[in-house]
Parts: structure tokens; C-alpha cells; sequence
């Protein structure tokens, strides 16, 4: 405490920003997901009219983080964020003005734009994370910011089971307070936002900190093409394959809990509350476990690969999930592959800025997104054929896969990337 209170926090107030833009963002990504079985009734959706709805999406997310990351790294953190939240706010806002009559087209545009958007916010945190916080605290860091998804995902619910009525009614209006949100953001992004070398509010001694185990880069920007071909960006973006479990919690737990247990939009904000605070526990947890392995002394490498083992482990029981006929065990195994997912993606983010050098960081972190966004769009897919045409057995297989697939994908990193060896500011390995 006395050594943070010597060189200043002010870090923590930019981190608190990341913190406020993803809640945000997973406010505006989780209503349509709450609202699904509301909307379906409404509109007569089937599932694979929403599947496809969640896949324009997706395809937009895909082709946003091939091209988001490579922007903010040009136009720099404090412009590209804005640029992000801008956009997403405006398709999260168009969705309140859907019409009935060509619902199923107005929504997908809708998605379409938000999905575009949202895929900024990951690179420009991130490299906001490499900015301000040197290695040893980056995946705690992470793991705060993270952590913001869940509270995002938490509200949602709370506000839409507070606002729309069973019958549908007033499902407009949370898809109009995120504009209301996201303006206040980005007048306290203008206000507070600089790099760190040159922000007049932090102390030397900050600086210092911040820059203690990372070196001065010099300002040549990088072809994308010379990121986009590395191992290591590789082993980055299939452990992000790993996001389509975390869209299938987002955009259709609401319904499983529904058809499989009766829970309708004026009852699913405790189970998704109870899911979600362990994914902010997780998520917390998780950049703590890796950064606390270091400081113990452990090879960056050791401490984040021995932490994503345990968040594979801890994954593991929700593959049993479709099986079990409790709701609250239901919803306790989902919370438990929540938290051990959240603690996976604070440390995979993490292994961008420990390998990669900070004006690359948003690109890499990109091209991870577009692979996660490409891995949920096949699973949306094949889950809404699924669903139509085998019933509700189509979660089993979901689930199933769910809990099995990360430890397959942590053998790929490790086989891709071993070692971890750090890369340069022109990505030449740095020898130790």
C-alpha cells in the first residue's frame, strides 16, 4: 500500500475507464441475448432466424478485429476508442427503432453495425493495458477490466426484467440507455486520457513503474502483414477460439434456461447475477493467480501456462451441464465455466502484451478477436440447426464441447509457442 501510495495511482483511474467502456459494451451485446425468448414470441422467430441474427454479428466482429486492431494502432488508444464506442453506440441505439414488419433484416443490420463497433474495444483496452501497466501487473489489470463484462452481462438482465413487461412491451428502451452511457464515456475518455509519457497528472515516479520491465519503442509503425504472419500471433488467436463459449453463455443461456426450466424475462436476473458474479471472480482471480506466480519468481511463460491448466480444469464439470435436472445446479456449473473462462481470457489477453511489443498489441489482439468471432459464428450455426431440427438435445453437444475444448486448445499454444520468447519493437526475438 505505502509503495502505491509513493508513486501515485493514477493508472487505476485509466483502468477504471476500461472498466466503464466494457460494461458498456457487454450491456449493449447482452440484451438481445435476455430478450431472445421475448422477442422470438414477438416477432415469431425461429431459432435459426436468430441464429442468423447473432451471425451477422459475429461476421461483423470478425471482420472489425482484422481491421479495429490495425486502426488503433494507427490512429493511437485515446481517437481509435473513441472512433469504437461511437459506433457501437449508434447501432445499439438503431435496434430500438425496428420495426415488426421486417424485423428479422432490421435486426441483423443492427447487429451488423454494433458487431463492427464492439470489436474496437478489446485491441484499444488492451493496448491501454501495455501502455499503462508494466508486464507484472498486466494480466491482474486485465483481469479487472474483464471482469467488466460480467457486470455488463449482470445488468442486463436487472434492467430488462425491470423495464419490458412479459408481453413485450417498452422492449426498446435498454437498447436507448447505452447511447445515453456511452456519450458520458467519452466526455471522461477526452478529459482524462494521454499517454503516459507525456500525461501532465502522472508523477515520475509512476512513469517509472510503468516502464520498469518494458523499453522505450520507438514510434515506426508495423505492417500488418508482418504481425499477421508471426507463430506467436497464431497461438494467440486460436487460444481465442475459445470466445464462442462465451458468446453461447451470452446469446443463449437466457433461452436454454428457458426452455429447460421455465425461467422467463421477470425471473432470470438471479441465475444470470449468480453466473456472472463468478465470472467477475474469475476473471479477477485469474490475473491475480499468473501475476502472483511471477512475483514467486516463475518464467512469465511458467505462470500464465500453469494458470490457463487450472482455468481448463476448472471448465471441465460444465460439460455435464444438459444432463443435470436441478436449475441451480444448472446454473451453478454454468457460473462455474463462466469464472474459469473469464480467468482463460484475462491471461490469454495478457500473452499479447508479454510477447508482442505495445504498438502491436491492438493488431494482435484483432486478429485473436476475428478467429473467436469466426469460431462463434460455426457454433451459432450449427447450434440454431440443432436446435429446429433435434430439439433441445442440441445442448448437450454444446455444452459438452464447451467444457472439453480448452485443454485441446492449450496443448496448440504450447506447441506453438513454448517458450514465450518476447519479440522486439521491429518483431525480432530478444535474446535473454
Amino acid at each position: 500500500m505505502n509503495k502505491t501510495q509513493k508513486i501515485g495511482n493514477y493508472r487505476f483511474r485509466i483502468l477504471g475507464l476500461l472498466m466503464f467502456a466494457t460494461t458498456i459494451n457487454y450491456f449493449d451485446r447482452s440484451i438481445i441475448g435476455v430478450l431472445y425468448p421475448t422477442l422470438q414470441k414477438l416477432f415469431g422467430w425461429t431459432n435459426s432466424d436468430y441464429a442468423g441474427i447473432i451471425i451477422w454479428f459475429q461476421i461483423a466482429y470478425a471482420i472489425g478485429m482484422l481491421a479495429m486492431g490495425g486502426i488503433i494502432d494507427r490512429l493511437g488508444t485515446k481517437k481509435g476508442y473513441t472512433l469504437a464506442i461511437g459506433t457501437w453506440s449508434f447501432f445499439g441505439v438503431l435496434h430500438a427503432f425496428v420495426q415488426p414488419g421486417f424485423s428479422i433484416l432490421g435486426f441483423s443490420i443492427a447487429r451488423f453495425g454494433l458487431g463492427i463497433g464492439e470489436s474496437g474495444n478489446f485491441p484499444a483496452a488492451q493496448k491501454t493495458v501495455a501502455e499503462w501497466f508494466p508486464k507484472k501487473d498486466r494480466a491482474y489489470a486485465t483481469g479487472l477490466y474483464n471482469a467488466a463484462t460480467s457486470i455488463g452481462a449482470i445488468a442486463a438482465p436487472f434492467v430488462i426484467g425491470w423495464i419490458v413487461n412479459e408481453d413485450g412491451k417498452n422492449w426498446q428502451i435498454p437498447f436507448l440507455i447505452t447511447g445515453a452511457l456511452s456519450a458520458i464515456w467519452v466526455f471522461l475518455w477526452f478529459r482524462f486520457y494521454k499517454k503516459p509519457e507525456v500525461h501532465p497528472s502522472l508523477s515520475k515516479q509512476e512513469l517509472l513503474y510503468i516502464q520498469s520491465d518494458s523499453v522505450v519503442e520507438n514510434e515506426d509503425k508495423l505492417p500488418w502483414t508482418m504481425v499477421f504472419f508471426k507463430r506467436e500471433t497464431w497461438a494467440f488467436a486460436i487460444a481465442k477460439m475459445t470466445d464462442a463459449v462465451w458468446w453461447f453463455y451470452l446469446f443463449w443461456g437466457a433461452k436454454y434456461l428457458s426452455v429447460t426450466f421455465n425461467v422467463d424475462v421477470k425471473s432470470i436476473g438471479v441465475p444470470f447475477f449468480v453466473i456472472y458474479a463468478m465470472a467477475d471472480g474469475g476473471s479477477i482471480f485469474g490475473g491475480y493467480l499468473s501475476g502472483l506466480f511471477i512475483r514467486k519468481g516463475w518464467s512469465i511463460n511458467k505462470a500464465r501456462k500453469i494458470t490457463l491448466l487450472i482455468c481448463a480444469l476448472i471448465i471441465l464439470p460444465v460439460a455435464i451441464v444438459a444432463i443435470t435436472q436441478n436449475k441451480w445446479l444448472a446454473v451453478f456449473l454454468i457460473g462455474l465455466g463462466a469464472a474459469g473462462h473469464q480467468a482463460w481470457s484475462a491471461n490469454i489477453f495478457t500473452l499479447a502484451s508479454d510477447v508482442f511489443p505495445k504498438k502491436a498489441v491492438a493488431s494482435v489482439t484483432g486478429i485473436g478477436g476475428m478467429s473467436g468471432a469466426v469460431a462463434g459464428i460455426i457454433s451459432s450455426f450449427l447450434l440454431g440447426k440443432a436446435l429446429d431440427s433435434a430439439g433441445n438435445t442440441g445442448f448437450f453437444w454444446a455444452f459438452l464441447v464447451a467444457g472439453s475444448c480448452y485443454l485441446i486448445i492449450l496443448g496448440l499454444v504450447h506447441l506453438l509457442m513454448p517458450k514465450m520468447t518476447p519479440l522486439d519493437e521491429n518483431l525480432k526475438y530478444i535474446e535473454n
